[in-house]
């Protein structure tokens, strides 16, 4: 099977939108796909003129609203915006259209008959919008009703299983063209990987539209070939991932490939969204993850699953890294690694030995920071929302801990020496339209008052500078984010993924946020 191909999906309202973003990314892309659906009912009317506009192959698609379109009017007005759009073919084929998308049910022989004679190319699609779909070969072979068409088959996955299963049943198509794609951040493997299933092509939209598309998941076609250097990846291509959820925003994929393609290393690292430990390893296992950065809510739940844990993962409670070899999963945790390298660098000659810590927190992060922490012989005081999880750690270490709440100001104090904020409380988060809760505060010690003379670590480093930075800032206390510790543990993970060392730019390090 051929690479796949990238098509620019294209939902402005107008052809001349259409016309600039297809100049915009043409670099980056093979074909590009008019969205009638999305026109104004004026330049649907003139849907034939755009394959001419742009001289790239073009698909033409009116997407039904129960497809996930926006065309909601009757089958016989699509039908004549399909019949106008295709009539009068050009004898130059780069001006006509090459594919026309027609959904599994949509069957006009005339139309179809005209298509085919004037070499348009049919995509026969099926689109399920809330439920995954299986037999996927079974499907494509029924939608290959004269044996040209290509069939394509777009889904909803409920659990990252569906995805992996789309992978296991287009890993042995290999007989004709086909599309296949999940949708949804679940799905995001199935368009970087494209390749894996051997899919005909893969769809991106221009970042301008991205909120068009943004129920079926669509990247722009920057991501997908600068950051995932999506024109490289074979089936020989190695894959590494992270695994968490929900997962909106990492900054392991810019870390990681960024690495691999200064040390030439043919490889690619990916997020693989699950609301599963357990899911995660078996899509890695299946699709030939060979490691995966761990992050929450994971940490501790994948332990259970692990066949080998290092030392450091066995005392601290929490695992970050996981590497598939000779078919065993062995759990590392590099959180403790970059955290003790980060808060040495930035304390300096600071040191922390018999001083009062504060650690806000008590998740898999906290075990690490907390780890680390009795390492360098500090005295800490765990403080967290949910008494019981402080307590488990601060047991294992013979820590002090207490209730993160207001009553609790003057023991946190009393530890203000180094205030290690470690929670998600403050993070840049991706927030659904009514959820929202405008009452909770953006900062974990809304209610403690600086004087000036602490130290605050807040291992959050999106955005660069979080309410409880700047609060503490302001009063004169020195601050820092996390990112370094992200850099420093994700530098040794590399080197368990790779066996060897990241090879650093010095044009890009920093607080890159």
């Amino acid at each position: 099977m051929n690479a796949p191909l990238v098509c620019l999906t294209l939902t402005g309202k107008t052809l001349e939108e259409n016309r600039q973003l297809v100049n915009k990314y043409s670099k980056l892309i093979d074909i590009a796909e008019l969205r009638v659906d999305h026109l104004t009912e004026e330049d649907q009317l003139y849907a034939r003129r755009f394959p001419s506009m742009i001289h790239f192959p073009c698909v033409l698609t009116i997407r039904r609203d129960i497809d996930g379109g926006l065309f909601n009017g009757s089958e016989f007005s699509r039908t004549c915006l399909f019949s106008r759009a295709l009539a009068f073919a050009n004898q130059d084929k780069t001006k006509n259209f090459a594919y026309v998308d027609f959904e599994e049910d949509f069957h006009i022989p005339s139309i179809q008959d005209a298509a085919m004679a004037f070499g348009v190319k049919i995509i026969r699609s099926v689109h399920s919008m809330d439920e995954p779909i299986y037999n996927l070969r079974e499907r494509c072979d029924e939608m290959r009703k004269t044996g040209y068409e290509i069939p394509k088959i777009a889904f909803k996955p409920k659990k990252l299983s569906d995805v992996a299963n789309l992978f296991r049943e287009g890993s042995q198509m290999t007989q004709y063209e086909h599309i296949l794609c999940a949708m949804g951040p679940e799905g995001l493997p199935s368009r970087i990987l494209s390749s894996y299933t051997n899919s005909y092509l893969t769809y991106v939209s221009p970042e301008e539209l991205m909120s068009n598309t943004s129920n079926i998941g669509h990247i722009d076609p920057v991501t997908l070939t600068t950051l995932y250097n999506f024109r490289s990846i074979t089936k020989d291509t190695k894959l590494f991932g992270i695994t968490g959820w929900p997962l909106y925003k990492v900054s392991g994929p810019e870390i990681h490939n960024s690495g691999f393609k200064r040390a030439g290393i043919d490889a690619v690292f990916i997020p693989i969204r699950s609301q599963l430990a357990s899911e995660a390893l078996v899509f890695a296992e299946q699709v030939g993850v060979k490691g995966l950065a761990v992050t929450n809510p994971h940490k501790e739940s994948i332990m259970y699953y692990l066949n080998e844990q290092t030392p450091e993962v066995v005392q601290i409670g929490a695992c970050n890294t996981a590497i598939y070899k000779n078919k065993k999963w062995i759990g590392y945790n590099t959180n403790a690694y970059g955290f003790r390298r980060a808060l040495e660098e930035f304390l300096g000659p600071i040191r922390i030995k018999r001083k009062k810590v504060a650690l806000i927190g008590a998740g898999g992060t906290a075990k690490a920071v907390a780890y680390v922490l009795k390492q360098m012989g500090a005295r800490v005081c765990i403080f967290n929302r949910t008494i019981s999880h402080a307590k488990q750690i601060a047991e294992r270490y013979g820590f002090e801990y207490c209730q993160l709440e207001p009553d609790c100001a003057p023991i946190l104090d009393d530890y203000s020496n180094l205030i290690i904020q470690t929670t998600s409380v403050g993070a840049t988060k991706e927030i659904k339209p009514g959820t929202q809760n405008q009452q909770e505060p953006n900062d974990p010690i809304y209610f403690y008052n600086f004087r000036g003379n602490e130290i605050l670590f807040d291992i959050l480093y999106r955005p660069a500078i979080t309410p409880v930075m700047k609060r503490a800032s302001l009063a004169g206390c020195r601050v820092s984010n996390g990112y370094k510790m992200l850099e420093y543990q994700a530098y040794a993970q590399y080197k368990l993924f790779t066996g060897q060392d990241f090879e650093v730019d010095s044009e890009i390090t920093g607080d890159i946020i």
